[in-house]
């Protein structure tokens, strides 16, 4: 008879595969190759990528500094960590203590991949807390790797291609018994989800405390040393706390803090351009709505779980009740106090203005539904395994399964458009002869005003970049903008003086900044001309 434990095997790799396969058919096989770096910087999927390869290659490149995620040459005065880079510096530590056997360009095709396999690992695991039968556990598995709110973050927001961090949380919160072995495997994985993205930080955390408290007593005195200790040590290793201000800002902040993008009651039903079989609803109007739908077979799932619990109600056990306070207060946190259903305000909730500020720090709240929704598909696993049994439901999932790719069609085939036909090398974005010419005749490249995400940033930096030269042309995911202002206004006297930093390539980027360039360069000592639509001031061109 063969093996039980070879199929057990057999059945987590099928999940694993199973949640591979979405990334290959977005994303293809070219994307595995590291040093295919086209798809990421194209442009169809946004400035994200560019962020993350931008922060990364100046990072690689770097001396070691303190803290080791340190990373000053991309944003000089404005420059913090490799953190802020949204680089997921769990890899980016790694591959830089590695430069010296191999330097990869790009890490986020492979990151995809292994992203997508142990989301259905770490499903499978979830699931096993549901049922023991292997199809079932592997066809479930699958069908939470098929998920919109997954595949729509790596074709953009790549570091939360990590989403299966919040299924291995589910898995160790719902885990019966505790011990030592508990809070240690807790402060791995809170380390690691500190190490790849705040946001998830955020939605881990909660979990672990509920269980956390659940389990409080003698034997849990040291987990409650050494969760915080392993998330500060994460922190300061990336680099998080040479922030000094503007955590509760960044890029599009001025689209509004917390309340702005909210999830929508009807967010887990609007198929959006997901679905080839439901209806696009109406939504909050911010960039990541209609991205929590769930997917014909995710949402057949959970009607499958209301029928079992109709049929034969269940209290869930006491143990759990605190993480299921813990992700009602997920799901309220995402739904925000603005709460609106199509779209269409129902309700306003007075919240005090510092608070609205400091919850700003988490300004897109919608993804904050995540656990909830991963953690309602595996209650219908569970709740329909108990009604029906694990092996009539194997295969129940495995045709729901099929009807989530056939619903989901249209959304990856509009994915995978964004990278189809890419180039393989970096892509030219200025091609002026100025620039070969500049770029080894200077130390660094400013752009004038200081900004986050100004204008012509990403040909800035990325010119920079590839010359080896430091920039303050930069878009990171939060900056100090105290230290925005006070370089503007260091820049502007600069100008305005004309004495020049030795070393330094301008690139003018408003009117002000032309005309105090205008008035106070030499021009036979330095140049003053325009490159592909930029003004570029280079003091001493003529005089070397």
């Amino acid at each position: 008879m063969p093996d039980r434990r070879a199929f057990t095997f057999a059945s987590a790799a099928l999940a694993a595969l199973l949640g591979a396969l979405p990334v290959l058919a977005v994303f293809g096989p070219g994307a595995l190759d590291p040093w295919n770096q086209g798809w990421l910087l194209a442009g169809p999927l946004g400035p994200d990528p560019v962020q993350l390869w931008l922060g990364w290659t100046y990072f690689v490149h770097s001396p070691w500094a303190w803290p080791p995620g340190a990373n000053p040459n991309y944003g000089m005065e404005l420059g913090t960590a490799i953190y802020f880079a949204d680089a997921i510096p769990l890899l980016a530590l790694l591959g830089k203590v590695l430069r010296g056997l191999v330097v990869l360009p790009q890490y986020v095709g492979p990151w995809l991949f292994l992203s997508g396999a142990l989301q259905g690992f770490a499903a499978w695991l979830l699931l096993g807390q549901a049922t023991g039968d292997r199809l079932a556990r592997a066809m479930g598995a699958g069908l939470l790797a098929l998920q919109p709110m997954l595949i729509n973050r790596m074709a953009g927001h790549t570091p939360l291609a990590g989403q299966w961090l919040l299924l291995l949380a589910l898995w160790l919160a719902v885990l019966p018994g505790g011990g030592w072995r508990r809070g240690f495997a807790w402060a791995t994985l809170l380390g690691a989800t500190a190490l790849v993205h705040s946001y998830l930080l955020a939605m881990v955390a909660p979990l672990w405390l509920a269980d956390a408290l659940r389990r409080i007593g003698p034997r849990s005195l040291l987990e409650v040393v050494l969760v915080p200790a392993a998330i500060g040590g994460a922190l300061w290793l990336g680099g998080f706390f040479l922030l000094q201000g503007g955590l509760a800002s960044g890029p599009g902040s001025d689209m509004g803090g917390y309340g702005t993008w909210n999830a929508d009651l009807l967010g887990w039903l609007d198929g959006g351009i997901w679905s080839g079989l439901l209806p696009d609803l109406p939504g909050p109007d911010h960039w990541e709505a209609g991205s929590l739908y769930l997917g014909a077979g995710g949402l057949a799932l959970l009607l499958l779980g209301a029928v079992a619990f109709a049929r034969h109600p269940v209290v869930p056990p006491r143990r759990l009740w605190l993480l299921l306070a813990a992700l009602l207060a997920l799901l309220g946190f995402a739904v925000t106090h603005r709460i609106t259903l199509g779209g269409a305000r129902l309700l306003e909730l007075p919240l005090p203005e510092v608070l609205v500020q400091r919850l700003s720090a988490l300004r897109n709240a919608e993804r904050m539904v995540w656990p909830a929704s991963y953690a309602l598909m595996a209650a219908a696993v569970a709740l329909a395994a108990r009604r029906w049994g694990g092996r009539r439901l194997g295969w129940v999932l495995a045709g729901l399964l099929a009807l989530q790719w056939v619903d989901l069609r249209p959304g990856l085939a509009f994915r995978h458009s964004l990278v189809v036909g890419a180039p393989y090398g970096v892509p030219q974005r200025l091609f002026d002869p100025f620039w070969a010419e500049a770029a080894p005749r200077y130390a660094r490249v400013r752009a004038v005003p200081a900004a986050n995400m100004g204008e012509g940033w990403e040909s800035i930096a990325r010119f920079a970049a590839l010359a080896g030269l430091p920039t303050d042309s930069i878009y990171m995911a939060r900056v100090d903008g105290a230290a925005v202002a006070a370089l503007r206004a260091r820049m502007a006297e600069l100008l305005r003086s004309g004495a020049y930093e030795p070393g330094t390539l301008y690139i003018l980027r408003d009117a002000e900044s032309l005309a105090l360039a205008e008035a106070s360069h030499v021009p036979g000592r330095d140049l003053l001309r325009q490159a592909d639509g930029y003004w570029v001031l280079a003091p001493g061109w003529w005089a070397r």
